[in-house]
């Protein structure tokens, strides 16, 4: 969802057509969004899906091979006859340090690029934070997005509706348990293989957080509290808890179960499903992710966990702040504060460029451009929009 929607502003700024290539794990999931036509490439499009999947940074058709080994004009003012027919941009995340790949968000190397009719770019990052810096693009950029930092919000929803089978999913579950509640508290976990953190760890993160935070009332340990009457029970809140993982759910379903609340308010806790672990290729996986996408969406406040791209869409398309839980636990210890407020509601590009596209050396383009600046969860290497 952050590549297409990535794409899809390219393809603005660049007055081109986008078509998509579908994988088996993407049908059935997104509407079309252009009526009367289709967004994905056609079956006797030259390059067929098993090539398109096989692309890397070493291709030999790629921009920055051609680069390297000076197979292709790179003269801005190269005339189109001189330039091949195609091309395939490598902007995956394993380009990051490659300055050859890097050159795609350098100005002279766009006037090239522009010039070439078939673009093929591989891209598994958001990179629209990039495009900012290309100041080719920043009158227009500045036209379409006064506030840099709801650029997702904006082109995701208008370019990503999900297919009316993840629709009926998720109105069946708004509409049995969340949409009664006065107030819906998202909260998204996720656990990456790399993290030092269990999931009691984990759980223990979302309470410290959510109370601290005030998202969530404390409990009464000794249950001394007196029985809620009819009009607290009417202030009640309703957690949706999207994870891989039951045991998050079931320790924080079972507290506000067993104890009152301190402010007598009515938790109720719900978790669409918990998978155990990543099932890509299962077409019912991706349907459960996308509806649990959009019901946390939905919330009117979120908790999500940093670095994950999950997250991210959740609560962009919300046009919602989170509060990021902390990725990793040092020493097993949960660290004071367990989370904090992002300070930009548009995703991180992940693996960005750092490359300065004038004295063609290393360079950080976070000290370059004003509204563009390290990610609030992810520092070392990464930036995002901010206003």
């Amino acid at each position: 969802m952050l590549s297409l929607t990535s794409t899809f502003l390219y393809a603005l700024l660049t007055d081109r057509v986008m078509l998509i290539h579908q994988p088996e794990d993407m049908v059935d999931i997104l509407c079309e969004p252009f009526p009367g036509t289709t967004w994905y490439l056609p079956s006797y499009f030259p390059i067929h899906n098993h090539e398109l999947e096989r692309h890397s940074k070493y291709d030999h058709n790629s921009y920055g091979y051609l680069v390297e080994k000076h197979l292709i004009n790179t003269d801005p003012k190269a005339l189109p006859s001189s330039l091949p027919s195609s091309i395939y941009v490598h902007l995956n995340y394993d380009m990051l340090g490659s300055h050859l790949h890097e050159r795609f968000f350098c100005d002279d190397d766009q006037q090239v690029i522009s010039k070439i009719n078939w673009v093929l770019l591989g891209t598994n990052q958001y990179i629209i934070p990039g495009l900012f810096i290309i100041p080719k693009y920043a009158e227009e950029l500045a036209r379409m997005f006064p506030l840099k930092e709801t650029a997702f919000h904006h082109l995701g929803r208008y370019l990503l509706h999900p297919s009316n089978t993840i629709w009926g999913m998720i109105m069946r579950y708004h509409n049995s348990y969340l949409v009664k509640s006065n107030e819906r508290i998202g909260i998204q976990v996720r656990i990456f293989d790399w993290a030092r953190i269990s999931t009691e760890k984990a759980y223990e993160l979302v309470v410290k957080c959510t109370q601290q935070e005030l998202i969530l009332p404390g409990v009464d340990l000794n249950g001394s509290q007196i029985s809620p009457s009819k009009s607290t029970v009417a202030n009640t809140k309703t957690v949706l808890l999207v994870s891989l993982y039951g045991e998050v759910y079931e320790r924080l379903k079972n507290m506000y179960f067993e104890y009152p609340t301190t402010t007598g308010e009515m938790i109720s806790v719900y978790q669409p499903s918990h998978e155990e672990k990543e099932q890509n290729e299962k077409k019912f996986h991706n349907y459960k992710a996308m509806a649990e996408i959009w019901l946390l969406s939905f919330s009117d406040v979120l908790v999500t966990s940093g670095i994950s791209t999950f997250g991210y869409v959740s609560y962009s398309l919300a046009g919602i702040k989170p509060w990021y839980l902390q990725t990793t636990i040092k020493d097993q210890n949960i660290t004071n504060p367990p989370c904090r407020r992002a300070l930009s509601l548009d995703p991180c590009y992940h693996g960005a460029p750092n490359f300065n596209c004038k004295t063609g050396e290393k360079a950080d383009p976070r000290n370059i451009v004003r509204h563009v600046r390290p990610c609030d969860d992810y520092y070392e290497s990464g930036f995002k929009l901010y206003d």
